[in-house]
Parts: C-alpha cells; structure tokens; sequence
C-alpha cells in the first residue's frame, strides 16, 4: 500500500499564537455582530497599526514605513545581499465589513515567518533568504480611492503626491490622515524578490467543494468610473415632472443598463454600482447631482474594452431620457493578468505534502499582490470562506483552516530558507 500519510511540518506554527494575535487585531474596530470598521488611516486603523509595531518590537522584527504609510517588518536572517520574500496583505476593512478579509494575511505571516525562524534556529541552519511581513495602506479603497493605493504607489504605478492628496467624503486627504495617526513614514524599501499573500477565498468555489485550500492563478481586470449627473435642483412638490432635471433619475437609468449589460457575456463580466452619492440628498429637493462609482470587471480584455464602450453609450442615454448633463470625474483601471507559475507550483507541492488538493482559483477582487505582480513574481493563497461571504460580519473562516493556509505559508517560506528562490523557478 502508498503511503497516504502527511509528512512531517518543515516549520511548524502555532495555532494558539496564530489565534490570540487574530482575536487581538480583531478587537480594533470590531464589533459584537462579528462586524468590522477599521477603515484605513482612521483612529481605528491606527491603534491596529501600533500592537503590529509592538509586535514587530518584541519579535525583533526591525520596523519601516514608507511616505504612503505601507508599515513593513524585516526579518533578516540571510546575508544583506540575500533575496527578500515579502509576505503580507492588509487590515484596512470595510465599512461593516469582515473580521478576515486582509487582517489573517498580516497576522498569518508573522506566524509564518516566526515559525521558519525558530525552525532554522532549532536546526542550526542558515538561511538563504530575508523575509519581510507587510501591511499595505489602502488596499480596500473604501474611504479613499482608488484601491490599491499603498501598493500602487510601492511599485510606482501611482505617484505618492497624486496619491497624498487624495481625499474622502469629508475631504480629509490620506496625507493629513498618515500625520493624524503618525504613520507619515520616510523610510525607502527596496521592491522584494517575490510577495506571498495568503487570503480568504470570498467566494464559495472550496466551500461548496469542501476544500481546504486553492491559489489563485489568474486576476481578472477591472474598470473604475467615477461618474456625476449633473441636473438642477428644484422642490419636489410644485415642480411640474416634465420641467424637472432630475439626476437620480439619470441614474437609475444607467444602473438597470449596467446590470443588463452582463446577459451577453455569462460569467465572463461583472458590473456594480457599489456607491451612491446624491446632492443635495434632501426628501423634498430635486436632486441637482448623482455620483456613481462604477465598476466593470472581467477576466478579457476584449469583454472588458466592449462593456466600457456600451457603459458611456449607456451614459449618453441615460443623460438624454432624463433631460440632464453629465461628467466623467475620473476612470482607474487595472488589466487582467497571472501570478507566477513557479510560486503556484511551490504552493501546490506544499499543500500535496498534506495530502490535501489546491485548486487553481480566478480572483476577481482585486489583492495587493496584483499590483505588485507588475515589478516581482506573487500569488495569492486561498483558505475557504465559510459559504463564500466577504465584506459582511458574517463573513468567517475556521480556526482550522487559518492553521492549514498559515502552515502552508510557513513550509512555503521554509522551502525558500533552505533553497533559495530555486524552490519557486
């Protein structure tokens, strides 16, 4: 008979340290529903900065952060002319979000690294390379956009003035906020040689397959509208409907278009329209403008090039049934793309060390590993979400299955310690 049995853990983690520094991190913003507020640059986001400051600290992991406030933690246990792997993702949430999303990539690979280190220690071997955990400022886009940012601007895909100034609703700008919570940082950090970020799923492909573990191999693009309608305010009472300029009504002309565009293209296109804002957003006033952030996403080029056309021919048409103007404000986008093969194969060794499968995932949602993927090999490592919630209070993942991604991780980072990025080619 094979052996089916798993081999032994390359680093092993601790599953009780891994949870006491989710429960701790959680407690920044979170609330009694399981909701988390920890929008990024607020009080909130800051306090969750500090305990991973101190935890850097008392680890002894030397602290930077760099002019966008992405707050890195160096383990040096190579040479200084060693390869650095980068391990990381984010712990800004949404707005009544989740617990999860982001914040068990931070934590995970502190335990990962933690773990590699003390195995090497225990084996009296050196290593053959510097990790690095990351925490990258703005990847949610909630309160600033565009998403991203704090990795955008690490690979010099957006400018850090551009970026500084961009402000929120109440016109806060992120630079004022990074002084707010005195994360205005200074410190220059080299790209990394490779970035590995482990994640929740946010969909339901290894719940419902009951799996334990997938990659995602592919990123789909996106296309970001931030578009006003503009009408003219006016009392809805005397208001005769036909002399009215309505831009709601603009709208919601163009949010049913949006949504019946994806009839054409299956699963291959996704279109929303996430947020809403109307002026002057009185009961009993006309609304004079309607901002819509719109966003198109797919995996094709081509779909994704033929939904922006049809979307500003719908813009047209919506302007015109209701009689009123409108204006592009600003359009990000971000193409589709592949993570690196060999970072996939590693992953997928690892996982079948354990006798478990890993499936080969679209990500659809966008992940700081993206915009790194530009500038150095990345993937991004999934563990399941339980019924495929993300951006909600129930969104969760098992104890048991934060243990397996992290350890995962941990032999991946242990594979690179002892043979170098040759364990990834």
């Amino acid at each position: 008979m094979p052996d089916t049995s798993p081999k032994r853990l390359l680093a092993p983690i601790n599953p009780t340290r891994l949870q006491a520094m989710m429960e701790i991190l959680s407690s920044f913003g979170g609330g009694p529903d399981g909701s988390m507020n920890r929008l990024t640059l607020s009080k909130e986001d800051g306090r969750a900065r500090d305990w991973l400051a101190s935890w850097f600290a008392e680890n002894g992991f030397t602290q930077s952060v760099d002019a966008i406030g992405n707050q890195f933690g160096s383990a040096p246990l190579a040479g200084a002319n060693a390869p650095v792997v980068m391990v990381g993702s984010h712990i800004d949430s949404q707005p009544n979000g989740g617990r999860f999303d982001g914040a068990l990539g931070v934590v995970a690979a502190c335990e990962a690294v933690l773990a590699v280190r003390e195995q090497l220690a225990a084996e009296n071997r050196l290593s053959a390379c510097n990790f690095q955990v990351v925490n990258w400022t703005n990847e949610e886009g909630a309160r600033f956009q565009p998403s991203l940012l704090g990795s955008s601007v690490f690979t010099g895909a957006a400018e850090l003035d551009w970026a500084l100034d961009r402000a929120d609703g109440n016109g806060v700008t992120v630079r004022q906020s990074l002084h707010d919570i005195g994360y205005a940082g200074t410190d220059k950090v080299p790209v990394p040689d490779a970035l590995i970020e482990l994640h929740i799923e946010g969909a339901s492909t290894l719940f419902e397959a009951e799996e334990k573990f997938g990659a995602f191999t592919r990123f789909w693009g996106a296309i970001k509208y931030r578009l006003a309608f503009l009408g003219c305010q006016a009392h809805t009472g005397p208001t005769p409907m036909a002399e009215r300029k309505d831009a709601l009504l603009g709208a919601a002309h163009l949010m049913v278009d949006l949504r019946a565009m994806v009839d054409d293209y299956g699963l291959e296109l996704h279109t929303s329209v996430g947020r809403l804002e109307v002026l002057p957003n009185s009961p009993n006033i006309v609304p004079a403008e309607a901002v819509l952030f719109i966003e198109l996403r797919s995996a094709s080029p081509e779909i994704l090039a033929e939904a922006e056309r049809k979307l500003n021919t719908s813009i047209e048409a919506a302007a015109a049934k209701a009689a009123i103007g409108y204006e592009i404000r600003s359009i990000d986008r971000r193409e589709a793309g592949s993570f690196a093969h060999g970072l996939i194969a590693l992953a997928e060794q690892t996982a079948r060390n354990y006798n478990e499968p890993m499936r080969h995932l679209d990500t659809v949602g966008g992940h700081d590993a993206v915009a790194l993927s530009a500038v150095c090999p990345t993937v991004v490592l999934a563990v399941r979400s339980q019924n495929g919630v993300i951006h909600h209070p129930t969104e969760y993942t098992t104890p048991e299955d934060q243990a397996f991604g992290t350890q995962v991780l941990a032999d991946m980072l242990y594979r690179l310690a002892c043979e170098g990025l040759e364990a990834a080619q």
